[in-house]
């Protein structure tokens, strides 16, 4: 399988297996203009298998949609076709508008322009609860 080069762009790598086409959704990648390569089941010598996303564009990614859907990626920031900055990204500590409360008893149900906000409550089972009204919601789930 050849996948081209970037130029200018990001590649998020070491996505867990069947991850990648959550993130291209959540990350609104297709509304994108420019090349992008999902690479999915990819051999890894530390995960087994992995999904790799290229963007052939220099654009900003949500990194707490990113956190949320596959901690530990790394996300490569490539220019003039060098690599110029390794991340990291683990679970973000507050979510804002990543995920939607399913509560109906909510206020974020009744008043549609507030923020859906979730802050880590455990980490190790990747559990978040809303702000408002504390209701669970896990990642693993999602």
């Amino acid at each position: 399988m050849n996948i081209d080069s970037i130029k200018n762009g990001i590649v998020i790598d070491h996505i867990p297996a069947g991850r990648g086409m959550k993130l291209y959704e959540l990350l609104g990648l297709g509304k994108l203009d420019c090349p992008i390569a999902i690479i999915k089941n990819a051999n890894s010598s530390a995960m087994g298998r992995k999904d790799i996303i290229k963007i052939d564009a220099d654009i900003e990614v949500n990194l707490d949609i990113i956190g949320y859907v596959a901690p530990n990626v790394t996300i490569n920031v490539i220019r003039d076709g060098v690599l110029c900055e390794k991340k990291s990204i683990g679970l973000p500590q507050i979510l804002t508008n990543v995920i939607k409360c399913k509560n109906p008893r909510c206020i974020t149900s009744t008043e549609q322009e507030l923020a859906h906000v979730f802050r880590l409550e455990n980490a190790e089972k990747r559990i978040y609860r809303c702000v408002y009204c504390e209701t669970k919601a896990s990642s693993e789930n999602e």
